[in-house]
């Protein structure tokens, strides 16, 4: 293929983008009784939500309907070429149909509407034709007309498909504030991946991996490095006499108690370590010792259950685990 020098890939690309922006902008002038009745009528729903199309909508179907599964609102997929060829048969008395198309008027959905009506079923149309046959056979109407699509001719549904995305989104995004899912209830459906140890990954989970280094305020120099050494964390906890946390001594306390030249014959721990150091507690998410140790711009953090002191979280662990 010959590189192509009469052509601003740039001015193109960002003109594309122009064009989908103002498409989606526009969208909001549709944002109407029937869309606020869709939202009522699939919250109120029973069953599930059947997302059906053909061509890239059918791919924009499914990608709705993975946003909804995951947000809680029970939906799956239904091809509108399988739907009459068998397919059907996966729809409920309870469900509530969500039929998306740009035209309205493709041969499968001329044929597939009046199949889904005849079980009874209400039916969400999502056109970019409010007079085509889907708009006005539908129950409700979710309307994702655009002026242009960004293909040069025209033709391929670029703007179209954009839009669709969006008004599923927003459907989305209301069904979530309807029925107050909750960053936890996201955890539920999202256990794998980033997304999901940022939402379920507590403290705990990371610091019972370690033992829990540890030395006493009385405690000789050896021991403290011996702890360090033996913790590999560069970091050992300073409890008192009552087992309490008093301190923390880290692999630099020492450099800089050497630096200073200082005798270390007679050198306890109280004398290296410092006070008042960063805890959090165990049954708080991992993220959040993220946002502590960049806050603080330290690399760990002293676990405590209550005040207990019970071990130690470690930047090394957040970034094992995929949390950054």
């Amino acid at each position: 293929m010959k590189n192509r020098t009469d052509i601003n890939i740039a001015a193109i690309a960002k003109k594309t983008l122009q064009v989908e922006a103002a498409a989606i902008d526009n969208l909001q002038k549709f944002i109407n009784a029937d869309f606020e009745q869709s939202v009522a009528l699939i919250a109120a729903c029973t069953g599930r939500v059947v997302v059906t199309g053909i061509g890239k909508s059918a791919i924009i179907g499914q990608k709705i309907v993975a946003t909804l599964n995951s947000t809680g609102t029970p939906a799956l997929y239904m091809h509108a070429a399988d739907a009459i060829h068998g397919d059907l048969g996966m729809i409920r008395d309870e469900d509530v149909i969500l039929c998306i198309s740009k035209s309205g008027n493709s041969p499968e959905i001329k044929v597939l509407v009046p199949l889904v009506k005849s079980f009874g079923n209400k039916l969400i149309a999502m056109t970019g034709n409010i007079d085509s046959y889907l708009a006005l056979e539908a129950d409700l109407l979710l309307n994702t007309t655009v002026d242009q699509e960004a293909c040069p001719n025209n033709l391929a549904p670029t703007t179209s498909t954009t839009a669709q995305l969006a008004m599923g989104d927003a459907l989305a995004v209301c069904l979530i504030e309807w029925h107050g899912f909750t960053a936890a209830d996201f955890a539920k459906f999202h256990p794998g991946g980033t997304l999901g140890k940022k939402l379920y990954l507590k403290v705990l989970d990371l610091c019972r991996q370690h033992d829990a280094p540890k030395v006493y305020l009385d405690s000789s120099l050896k021991n403290v490095i011996v702890a360090i050494s033996s913790g590999m964390l560069g970091v050992t906890a300073v409890l008192d006499s009552n087992d309490q946390l008093s301190g923390i001594i880290t692999d630099g306390d020492l450099r800089r108690m050497l630096e200073k030249s200082m005798s270390t014959d007679n050198v306890t721990a109280s004398d290296i370590m410092s006070r008042h150091p960063k805890t959090i507690q165990c049954d708080e998410l991992a993220v959040n010792a993220l946002e502590m140790m960049r806050q603080h711009d330290i690399t760990q953090l002293l676990v405590l259950d209550d005040k207990k002191y019970i071990g130690i979280i470690h930047l090394h662990d957040l970034i094992r685990e995929g949390i950054i």
